[in-house]
């Protein structure tokens, strides 16, 4: 009998799969086609003859945990300490699931605000825990007050994604103001905040929750640095959390990988040295507006992008084809891969919403932005 009967193939594998049947421009997937810094790749190539491929401290490589608390201080002003609050993970997603698993119990109940990637939901339910879904507003502010009504006894946890995939949203000062009201009526909360995309921001300025005072002690905050420096194949990713908290949290990750692999934490390590996060931002935001630029004659409405590295668009004026199909239609037809938005919401609300990545070198870029004008 399967622990997971509802979960089947993921809409990205769905995606990918297609494009490549139809040799499509895959805009589904969120990953870079573009190449990696040399400054890295050097790195790596100088490491592979040394001594750095046995394996590493549970907790991660310690010049790297040092170097995240710096990074975490100079971004956000926090202070942590390396040895007991942080942990590096097989990326993101081990980190969230090595979360969950280990401090949500059976029937606890998990508040995930949709439309949500969908690794939040697995690892609740092979918890025994119950998944809240709450839909954010169609505009995907969060209501808070439809959040709060959600919220039990039983309620453990709540997942905030910020800045948002799919839809490129960045939570704002009253977004935290109510989160802070919210954690204060329900003390036994704790938050997992998910910032892969923390430095991939634009005119908006991100909002950690590294800076809330109030939320520093009951929470998990969630980082990439495959996402930041565009190594998403190295699966490399980093928990800050308490001491109280990260001490559950080691429990489970030294049994789902131990140490997370050691050549990719030592180049990480010393890149570090060499490289400005606050490049990042930049560098998206130059190709989130070529890509904007290139769909102006399209017959595509494109949403507000604030941050990561995806653009939502609406196709309304385009079909009536439920999202699902209107993306397998723009694979088999138009040549073009893009994800539905309706599949990261449990109820499968759907507005004729899609989203496409545009972490892409200009030339497919300019490809795909071709074929959809053509439409």
């Amino acid at each position: 009998m399967s622990k997971l009967p509802n979960i089947g193939t993921s809409i990205f594998t769905l995606m990918s799969k297609m494009a490549s049947e139809y040799n499509a421009i895959n805009l589904s997937q969120g990953f870079p086609n573009f190449p990696v810094d040399e400054r890295l790749t050097d790195i790596v190539a100088k490491l592979a003859k040394e001594n750095v491929h046995q394996y590493l401290p549970m907790a991660g490589y310690p010049p790297l945990l040092s170097k995240i608390a710096a990074l975490v201080k100079k971004s956000y002003g926090r202070i942590i300490q390396p040895e007991s609050e942080i942990l590096v993970t097989a990326g993101a997603t081990e980190g969230i699931f090595a979360t969950i698993q280990a401090l949500v119990k059976t029937n606890d109940e998990v508040i995930i605000l949709d439309p949500s990637y969908d690794c939040y939901e697995v690892p609740v339910l092979l918890s025994n825990a119950n998944p809240v879904r709450v839909s954010l507003n169609d505009d995907y502010t969060p209501n808070w007050t439809k959040i709060e009504k959600a919220c039990s006894a039983k309620t453990k946890m709540i997942i905030i994604n910020n800045p948002h995939n799919p839809t490129g949203k960045i939570l704002g000062e009253s977004d935290f103001d109510a989160l802070e009201k919210l954690l204060h009526n329900y003390p036994e909360i704790i938050v997992l905040s998910d910032e892969v995309y923390e430095y991939i921001t634009f005119e908006k300025k991100h909002i950690s929750a590294h800076t809330r005072e109030k939320l520093l002690n009951r929470t998990v905050m969630v980082s990439s640095f495959g996402k930041t420096f565009h190594v998403t194949g190295w699966k490399v990713g980093y928990l800050v959390a308490p001491e109280y908290l990260m001490k559950e949290i080691k429990k489970v990750h030294q049994f789902l990988v131990f140490s997370v692999n050691s050549i990719s934490q030592v180049a990480i390590s010393d890149y570090l040295d060499l490289v400005s996060v606050q490049e990042i931002g930049s560098l998206y935001q130059k190709k989130r507006d070529y890509f904007r630029e290139l769909l102006q004659t399209s017959r595509f409405e494109l949403m507000p992008c604030e941050g990561t590295y995806f653009q939502v668009a609406s196709y309304a004026s385009i079909s009536n084809e439920n999202d699902v199909d209107f993306c397998k239609t723009l694979i088999s037809k138009y040549g073009v891969a893009a994800i539905p938005i309706s599949t990261f919401y449990a109820d499968g609300k759907d507005l004729h919403l899609i989203r496409f990545c545009f972490a892409k070198d200009n030339a497919t870029l300019e490809q795909a932005a071709k074929k959809l004008c053509a439409i």
